[in-house]
């Protein structure tokens, strides 16, 4: 019954920014990975700007559910495959736990390698 009560009291929207940075934190904290691929660390996405996680972090939206894109820079010491499917498990789990979305899927794409 309250479940009913609280989806009348009115609609909850996520901008795409806080999507993108959600997916971002998750993807940055991934060993292994160096940065998004326009560089943005970790401890830079809460002061970056929309524009900056634009160049990494694609969004597709349809109703409730969300395809990522992200774009990444990983450390050259690691298993490509290994942390791109890190990467993939922790970038959904974390926006489906946050937002409530349907991830349909996370791409990722290795953009660099620090050497």
């Amino acid at each position: 019954m309250e479940q009913n009560i609280m989806e009348k009291i009115g609609e909850v929207s996520i901008a795409d920014e806080v999507i993108a940075a959600i997916a971002g934190l998750a993807a940055t904290d991934v060993k292994g990975v160096a940065s998004l691929g326009c560089g943005i660390t970790h401890d830079m996405i809460s002061r970056s700007g929309e524009k900056s996680l634009a160049k990494s972090i694609r969004l597709n939206k349809a109703d409730n559910k969300v395809g990522i894109k992200v774009a990444l820079i990983l450390d050259s010491t690691v298993s490509i495959p290994e942390v791109s499917r890190n990467t993939q498990e922790k970038v959904k789990s974390a926006v489906e736990s946050m937002t409530g979305m349907e991830v349909t899927g996370v791409s990722v794409t290795i953009s660099g390698v620090n050497v």
